[in-house]
């Protein structure tokens, strides 16, 4: 009996490791990341080892991103190009915490995420010169901490205000500038719809921060980045992969399950559309 129990065990560890995985198409298009913490729990470090926000990361790395929600995913592959960065706003800024002064460390947009994402899948087309391959098909464009916070601004804290709705405007405008350069390039974009604010607790106290964005300024951004993106990016994604968000301790995050079902619904949404290009 004991030895039927040993051997039923062994067998479902086997069956359930890499060598008896799906056989996946070796040359699938990888998927390319870009975005916020959401994403990736890392802070990124400057040329001289110099880290924003002193380095820390989300959960101080027990946290799982749905970039590597994403990775795990058994219905892909995990051919994933993640150049999110932690605290990540959409344009280039230092880093002004505590302050008063700003930098030496500093996030990079998501235009310059995106650009180095991109690279690492580009090669030369050889019938074509002057032309170029991309060995990607879509990209997954995660919200941003554009107006969440005092420190979200390339200036001290001090200086910084709410965002008023053209600025919210202009925040949306790049987030589809870059989802418009993919899609010259072929590559399809895939939008978040932002958490409802119900599900966050973003009153909760924050690191180094003079203010959060409210209940007003939070739905205002949300409903004009869901609606502007529907309306003038129709050959986007939007996907509602947020939905019954539940955050980790710190009121903002995704907790493990979140992530977790985030990515599959990417991965459903990616499945399902290229079985219908492919079926064009």
């Amino acid at each position: 009996m004991i030895k039927k129990i040993i051997l039923t065990l062994c067998t479902s560890f086997l069956l359930s490791s890499p060598l008896f995985a799906k056989d996946y198409d070796t040359n699938e298009p990888a998927i390319l990341m870009i975005g916020g913490s959401y994403v990736d729990a890392r802070t990124p470090f400057n040329d001289d080892m110099i880290p924003a926000l002193g380095g820390i990361s989300v959960s101080n790395g027990s946290y799982l991103s749905l970039g590597n929600a994403l990775v795990r995913n058994k219905k892909l592959p995990g051919f994933i190009i993640n150049e999110a960065q932690a605290g990540a706003t959409s344009f280039d800024r230092r880093d002004c915490i505590p302050g008063p002064e700003c930098g030496p460390a500093a996030w990079l947009g998501y235009d310059k995420q995106f650009t180095r994402a991109l690279t690492y899948v580009t090669t030369a087309d050889p019938n074509n010169p002057g032309e170029f391959l991309y060995n990607a098909d879509y990209v997954v464009i995660i919200k941003a901490n554009d107006c969440m916070h005092s420190a979200a601004f390339d200036m001290p804290q001090e200086e910084t205000d709410l965002c008023t709705t053209e600025e919210v405007n202009e925040f949306i405008d790049r987030l589809m500038a870059v989802g418009q350069r993919a899609l010259d390039a072929g590559i399809t974009p895939i939008y978040d719809i932002f958490p409802r604010w119900d599900d966050l607790d973003i009153d909760k106290p924050a690191f180094g921060l003079l203010w959060r964005i409210g209940e007003e300024g939070y739905n205002e951004m949300r409903d004009l980045h869901m609606t502007r993106i529907a309306e003038e990016m129709p050959e986007a994604i939007l996907l509602d992969m947020w939905k019954g968000f539940v955050p980790l301790a710190d009121g903002l995050h995704p907790d493990y399950k979140t992530a977790t079902r985030a990515a599959k619904r990417i991965a459903k949404a990616i499945i399902k559309d290229r079985a219908a290009k492919a079926a064009e």
